[in-house]
């Protein structure tokens, strides 16, 4: 047990879920029963990554984008981000420093004033366009996704690849080309795509009359023509209401035979 919710923590998770395969709630562990199984380490990690994931999915906060203060900071739309434990004010929209009426993409194309940026001019760091975490690459393609919101996205202009399976965005425009593998691995990957959703479709083709012919049997079963126990309590109900009949005969014959024998 202590070895699977290491696991689960070192990768990563927010919630641990129970590993028994025949729990049927499937309810996640306490954060008291993870303190009692991993080292104080794991577990102020597991509680960071838990805050982490939290902020991100909560648009009113956001992390304080200094470099050394991770305090959350209360954020509002198109007002200035300000942070109680460092004094910095910071554009909500993009993390720069408060750039006032300029946009956010002229406040990062400056290079000096208040519209600085907080990071540094690099190819290998951008940040997410979906949470604004920084990512920083260092090899692979350019099909990039974000640890933190699961953002898939292109790296070298920033679009969104979440429903792009077949990788088509690399086929045309300024990117084309530029994915970082072979021409032979990237019809291989769509030759792969395509064949799983085939044999779902294929196994939803043969399912289908099977699940027509098993329809009827199916409710039949719940019929009260072919339930045995509903044929048992409706013979119990027929039972129930001749005894009383049967009861009121017996009266009748009992004071009848005292009435001849006085």
């Amino acid at each position: 047990m202590k070895a699977y919710v290491e696991f689960e923590v070192c990768n990563g998770a927010y919630e641990v879920s129970c590993p028994d395969a025949s729990c049927r709630v499937g309810a996640a562990l306490y954060i008291d029963e993870i303190s009692a199984l991993l080292d104080y380490s794991l577990v102020q990690k597991h509680l960071r990554f838990r805050l982490n994931h939290e902020v991100s999915m909560d648009v009113s906060r956001a992390f304080c984008p200094r470099a050394g203060c991770d305090t959350v900071v209360t954020v509002r739309a198109a007002s200035p981000a300000h942070c109680p434990t460092c004094r910095h004010d910071f554009c909500s929209q993009c993390n720069q420093e408060w750039h006032g009426d300029l946009s956010c993409e002229a406040a990062a194309g400056s290079s000096s004033g208040a519209g600085a940026p907080l990071l540094a001019e690099s190819e290998l760091i951008k940040l997410c366009p979906m949470c604004r975490v920084p990512i920083e690459k260092d090899e692979g393609c350019a099909q990039m996704m974000c640890k933190r919101c699961k953002h898939v996205f292109c790296w070298y202009c920033l679009a969104s690849l979440d429903d792009d399976f077949l990788l088509r965005h690399y086929d045309k425009g300024p990117c084309k080309n530029k994915l970082g593998h072979s021409r032979a691995s990237v019809l291989w990957h769509r030759a792969q795509v395509v064949g799983i959703f085939a044999g779902f479709g294929l196994l939803l083709l043969v399912a289908s009359p099977l699940l027509l012919l098993a329809a009827p049997c199916i409710v039949c079963c719940k019929c009260r023509l072919c339930n045995p126990n509903t044929k048992n309590l409706e013979e119990v109900e027929e039972i129930e209401s001749i005894s009383p009949a049967r009861d009121d005969d017996d009266e009748e014959i009992t004071r009848a035979t005292r009435y001849i024998s006085d």
